[in-house]
């Protein structure tokens, strides 16, 4: 097992600060659409995966996902844990599953979902926030 450089109290501390609401990326994509004049909820429990974005009025809702933490594929964000594997690999394995069976009882419903990556953000931010608008815009 590769060796972690912190200590285990040191590395829960570290852990702890990572924050799963009001990320960089979920607010670029709030600012960006609250300017454009869309009116949102945040992290509606009434709905499945308790969605980061819900646009009410277009039956939309917006997932803004970590590329790490929700094991984005084929992306240089996301790479298998060195560091426990036989705990941290599980774990992203059940965002994944809780990922997909959110999406799919979702559209079930009704609603219109679009997950926004991480790392889309991070190489064209306009480009793929203009994408987004116009996919809430068409019916």
């Amino acid at each position: 097992m590769p060796y972690d450089i912190f200590d285990p109290q040191k590395r829960s501390e570290i852990m702890s600060h990572i924050r799963s609401k009001n990320t960089r990326g979920k607010i670029i994509v709030r600012k960006y659409l609250h300017r454009l004049g869309f009116r949102f909820r945040l992290h509606d429990s009434k709905l499945p995966g308790k969605p980061d974005i819900v646009l009410p009025k277009y039956k939309y809702v917006v997932f803004v996902h970590g590329c790490f933490w929700h094991a984005h594929q084929d992306c240089k964000y996301y790479r298998d844990p060195k560091t426990n594997p036989g705990y941290w690999i599980p774990k992203i394995q059940r965002n994944v599953e809780r990922d997909e069976k959110a999406v799919f009882n979702l559209m079930t419903m009704g609603w219109r979902v679009e997950i926004v990556w991480e790392c889309e953000i991070k190489k064209d931010a306009e480009g793929r926030l203009n994408d987004l608008v116009s996919s809430i815009r068409s019916l």
